[in-house]
């Protein structure tokens, strides 16, 4: 085991001491450092191009959709980068810099003036993710189905098997028993949410496309998944829910004449979902934040020679795999989470308070005399 431990160390080394060498002299050259806040934030942010690996200046061209001053335009995003202009028709258009307030963002230039479009609809990276993850999602569970369909209750095998069982393994492990008798209401949005997430979760952590995109890690992506859950919630929800947030049963002077605990229960409401949000998106962006970081430190420590910049690279490479393999675990964790705490907000909805409760076990139960 030792003798493999070194041999792995060995070749890390091989690896990773020319590439520092090299990105010791040639910062050696410049007499700015590089920019980590910059290259984490690419990073982990959306963009209007998909980066290709190893060669950030190049980037997989994505559509841009805007309304601008004279109607709707549609190029390609390729035409604006790197700070061009692109003029279509009379208007002209530029992804804005690092000085303007629409960082990042197409503008549109109106006499020498950046202004934002009145709709941007563009495909940008994270969009595109999500229709990946879309159809990554629709592909895994139809093939299931296909399965059974056409091979009835024969046990699946490979890739259909190991889907069947996850699907298993949530079902009857949180869905079924905390739903109960309302379990098969739920479970399909219950499972695609899971699914989705999961999807997103690891191609987040693939750096090639189609993974790269820090889905789960934007919150406007986790935020809209935690909504869905506070809709089917309360949409679904039944009069003993409604009646236990407006009237609850507790000492009188607690309700009037200040509503002190209607109102907790209406803001626990809206919490809720709040902690589905920011649990996901803080996970996942933590994750995908450490790796980086533990990157750049290869090239942060360039600067002090290949002797040393060789060492830390091989304790960052060690270290980044270490952490890729986390996530890896993180991912079906944060997944499986969101979907356990969705379980039990939907089936604090479905409550039917004790009376109605005590009449249905009576009637399951027979009487023996």
């Amino acid at each position: 085991m030792k003798q493999i431990f070194t041999t792995i160390v060995l070749a890390l080394i091989a690896l990773v001491a020319p590439a520092s060498a090299m990105a010791s002299g040639h910062d050696s050259g410049e007499k700015e450092g590089i920019d980590a806040q910059a290259i984490i934030f690419e990073h982990l942010g959306d963009g209007y191009g998909w980066e290709v690996p190893f060669n950030h200046h190049k980037r997989i061209p994505l559509p841009v959709i805007v309304w601008g001053s004279d109607g709707l335009h549609v190029f390609s995003s390729s035409r604006v980068t790197h700070g061009d202009v692109y003029r279509d028709g009379n208007a002209e258009f530029k992804i804005a810099g690092a000085d303007s307030p629409y960082k990042g963002k197409i503008v549109e230039i109106i006499n020498g003036q950046e202004v934002k479009p009145a709709v941007d609809i563009s495909i940008t990276k994270n969009v595109c993710g999500v229709f990946i993850a879309v159809i990554l999602c629709v592909w895994s569970i139809l093939s299931v189905a296909r399965w059974h369909r056409t091979q009835g209750m024969k046990g699946p095998r490979r890739m259909v098997g190991a889907l069947e069982l996850v699907i298993l393994f949530v079902y009857d492990g949180v869905i079924k028993p905390t739903l109960k008798n309302k379990a098969g209401k739920f479970a399909p949005y219950l499972l695609t949410v899971f699914f989705f997430i999961l999807i997103m979760n690891l191609l987040g952590l693939i750096v090639i496309f189609p993974g790269g995109a820090n889905l789960t890690g934007n919150i406007a992506v986790t935020l809209v998944l935690a909504l869905m859950t506070l809709l089917i919630t309360n949409i679904f929800a039944t009069k003993h829910y409604w009646k236990e947030i407006f009237n609850p049963d507790v000492p009188w002077w607690l309700k009037y004449p200040l509503p002190i605990m209607p109102l907790i229960e209406v803001f626990g409401v809206f919490t809720k979902p709040a902690a589905l949000t920011v649990r996901l998106f803080a996970n996942m962006m933590g994750g995908h934040m450490i790796v980086i970081v533990l990157t750049l430190l290869i090239f942060i420590f360039a600067a002090m020679g290949p002797v040393v910049s060789g060492a830390t690279a091989v304790v960052s490479v060690i270290f980044s795999v270490f952490m890729l393999c986390i996530d890896v675990l993180v991912s079906f964790i944060q997944a499986y989470v969101f979907t356990m705490l969705s379980t039990l907000f939907i089936a604090l909805g479905q409550e039917e308070g004790h009376e109605k409760h005590e009449a249905t076990e009576k009637a399951v139960v027979p009487h023996n005399p």
